[in-house]
């Protein structure tokens, strides 16, 4: 049976001492509301399924993201981590008051479809895939809470909650005017390093990330293969060069300038600390591609290229994946667009090699 005291403030508080449970405390405005909450919880009890809610309903959604960010993301790569603390700023602007208990699906509903009528800074529309990555981080948060903090909440509110649509994946290919007339316009900027990094994307479909990180001791010219030890998914990765790529790589190599104080093969200037970082072409990529007429032409569509470029030449699905580091096969066939015309000219080769 629960003890029922009146406070010298005037509340009243429910304690709960039962065999095989911890003991059990929680104050209220009146004396029924104690007896109520104390016959529930003492029913929860016996039924064995009582969860202890003290912690979920003491603690914020913003104290909870908090701990996240300094103890789970951590753990995760670097661009992971950035991604996930704009997302965290998100969540904690508009939920952050509220406790984890009080967060309910339609609380997280109602915020999916606020974030998806908002606009972003740049005055576009906030995309699908943001919405889907912050209702990502608040559902493993969730998961964390309640797997390892020993967060008193029965469910993850969050799997009760449509995700926004993933959309259409990009689709933009290179043409061969575009990529003669881009080469161009890099070979012609001073610094070589940017003609070498945009080629090696379209001959590997290494990411930008991969590319400027990449250490001499990563590149083996004899057998032609670049080892990247950290990925975005985690895996390490092998990727074979063609002999474009290994041609580039040799020039990038022999550079007449390189540095003795750093391995980076596209290195940049030295930092305020004196050491140097990866060459940062980001600005000059966008000058150079607006200048061209190929605003809508991303970086990473260098990637998509280069991986439609390995199913064109007949790799397998599961080449393509090696390569390309990709875990599924519908992320692959997500990534890999083929142009009609070269399907076209596939099938007539086809055709002719069977009347033969």
């Amino acid at each position: 049976m629960a003890t029922i005291v009146k406070t010298p403030s005037g509340t009243w508080k429910a304690l709960i001492r039962k065999h095989g449970w911890p003991t059990t405390s929680k104050t209220f405005r009146t004396k029924r509301d104690a007896l109520d909450w104390s016959r529930r919880v003492e029913d929860e009890m016996v039924r064995g399924v009582y969860i202890q809610r003290t912690a979920s309903e003491r603690m914020t959604l913003e104290q909870a993201l908090k701990r996240y960010l300094s103890e789970v993301s951590p753990t995760k790569a670097p661009r992971t981590l950035i991604s996930e603390q704009g997302s965290a700023k998100n969540l904690v602007r508009r939920l952050g008051g509220y406790s984890l208990a009080a967060l309910s699906a339609e609380l997280i509903s109602g915020y999916r479809d606020q974030r998806l009528s908002e606009t972003t800074r740049r005055n576009t529309p906030v995309s699908n895939n943001s919405v889907r990555l912050e209702l990502a981080l608040l559902s493993h948060m969730f998961n964390i809470c309640i797997r390892e903090w020993g967060v008193g909440l029965p469910f993850n509110p969050v799997t009760n909650v449509r995700k926004p649509s993933a959309g259409r994946g990009r689709d933009r290919r290179l043409t061969p005017d575009e990529q003669r007339r881009l080469y161009a316009a890099v070979d012609a900027h001073s610094n070589p390093f940017l003609g070498y990094i945009v080629r090696v994307a379209i001959e590997t479909g290494m990411r930008s990330s991969e590319i400027t990180n990449l250490r001499r001791s990563q590149v083996d010219i004899r057998r032609r293969i670049v080892t990247l030890n950290a990925t975005k998914n985690g895996q390490r990765r092998i990727v074979p060069l063609s002999m474009a790529a290994t041609a580039v790589f040799k020039q990038a190599l022999d550079h007449p300038y390189r540095p003795i104080d750093t391995d980076l093969i596209f290195f940049g200037e030295p930092g305020a600390n004196g050491r140097r970082r990866p060459y940062a072409f980001n600005k000059i990529w966008q000058q150079i591609r607006n200048r061209l007429g190929m605003r809508d032409l991303r970086f990473h569509d260098l990637r998509h290229e280069a991986v439609s470029r390995l199913v064109e030449v007949g790799l397998s699905d599961q080449e393509v994946s090696a390569v390309s580091g990709h875990r599924s096969m519908q992320m692959v066939k997500r990534y890999t667009h083929l142009r009609a015309e070269d399907l076209v000219e596939r099938i007539d080769v086809l055709r002719k090699q069977r009347q033969i």
